[in-house]
């Protein structure tokens, strides 16, 4: 099995720089730690979690609440964690609130219980979870102050609705799942800004929002803008039992880069999270807080996002109003 040391030599540091780069303590540059961490997967390195406990006084195991498995990004997620724990010799329970706040509290107080060192939170729709005696990360958006790190969700919208302004639209419909989410509000609040003020936006929620989307685009709506690519496949069925057709008819866009955005017949426009890089900078920062150091950097960080063009947006249809 390969060692410490072995790795060390092989990269030409001092195992000192290896343990640390592994296990997310210290100061090592985030190039060399992942050079370090690619380098012990490959030789096949596993870290003795009871050699661990004896030494630090520390499980190894994180604790990880996610706040609605069915969501297909919320398993994409948690795989990129799993990803980055395992590379820093780390085990993860995965807790799921299932869209309650009150299991989300039962689990973080269950995790800490069972003595893990820390625990990884995306907390529910409106709720701020309570640190339970163990450090914590928040995964959520910029506008929580209470957020470590999450992708750029105004960015994103920010993006998304420039390119819909470009292509022409001026009448946009905005589609969210659920007003409380904070960060849905920060993807509409930057879609808005996005369009610019030569744009009349109307925001719609729910079920209600999407029974609602037929008339608006006969009221001279030309695109469709929403909050997640499966609000998006929602709006999608709507229109097209509507009569209507995407994007002859009027464009469509989604949010967070799914794989249903390209079964989707147009694929679908929308915008892509960088998961791994929240997820590797999450576990840096949780790492620490268990290591004890202060010297910390402030929270809020956001992950920019990227613009993916697809299909299913256009230029308005002839004879929309401009």
């Amino acid at each position: 099995m390969a060692s410490l040391k072995q790795i060390a030599q092989e990269i030409g540091v001092s195992t000192a720089t290896v343990s640390n780069a592994l296990s997310g303590k210290g100061r090592v540059s985030a190039g060399l730690a992942a050079r370090i961490r690619d380098h012990a997967a490959a030789l096949g390195y596993s870290p003795s979690t009871a050699a661990r406990a004896l030494k630090t006084g520390q499980s190894g195991i994180l604790g990880l609440v996610m706040p609605d498995l069915t969501n297909p990004l919320f398993p994409r997620i948690a795989q990129s964690l799993s990803t980055a724990a395992e590379a820093r010799g780390l085990g993860i329970l995965i807790g799921d609130s299932r869209g309650n706040a009150g299991r989300q509290a039962e689990i973080l107080a269950r995790l800490a219980g069972r003595g893990v060192d820390g625990i990884l939170v995306v907390p529910q729709r409106g709720s701020a979870p309570a640190e339970p005696g163990v450090p914590m990360v928040v995964i959520n958006t910029a506008s929580d102050p209470r957020s470590t790190v999450s992708a750029d969700h105004a960015g994103g919208g920010r993006m998304l609705g420039a390119h819909v302004a470009a292509l022409g639209h001026r009448r946009v419909a905005l589609l969210g799942g659920d007003a409380v989410s904070d960060v849905q509000q920060d993807r509409i609040r930057g879609m808005k800004r996005g369009l610019g003020p030569a744009s009349e936006a109307r925001a719609v929620w729910g079920e209600a929002g999407l029974d609602a989307l037929p008339g608006l685009v006969a009221g001279g709506v030309t695109a469709v803008m929403a909050c997640s690519d499966l609000l998006a496949l929602g709006a999608h069925s709507r229109l097209t039992r509507a009569g209507l057709s995407v994007p002859g008819d009027v464009s469509l866009t989604g949010f967070d880069d799914l794989p249903l955005a390209t079964a989707m017949h147009p694929a679908l426009t929308t915008v892509a999270q960088d998961v791994q890089a929240i997820a590797d900078y999450a576990l840096g920062i949780l790492c620490r807080r268990i290591a004890g150091e202060t010297d910390l950097p402030p929270p809020g960080h956001a992950v920019p996002m990227r613009l993916v063009l697809r299909d299913s947006a256009a230029v308005p249809f002839r004879g929309a109003a401009a």
